[in-house]
């Protein structure tokens, strides 16, 4: 749950420059968009391995 909680916070972290981007037209802050987004689709890919990990280990134990 660590991991989910991770990308919950990145998320939150993110909605300050959401708001500057999209309502106020800030293009500074759609750059610090676009690079928190990255981190979460790494940090996304990286969470489906390691569930894939445990599930296979599962599943060899059978």
């Amino acid at each position: 749950m660590k991991r989910f909680e991770q990308i919950k916070n990145l998320l939150m972290s993110l909605e300050g420059d959401f708001v500057k981007f999209y309502d106020k037209g800030n293009q500074a802050a759609g750059t610090r968009v676009r690079k928190g987004m990255q981190d979460i689709k790494n940090l996304s890919q990286e969470i489906r391995i390691e569930v894939q990990d445990v599930k296979n280990k599962e599943a060899a134990k059978k």
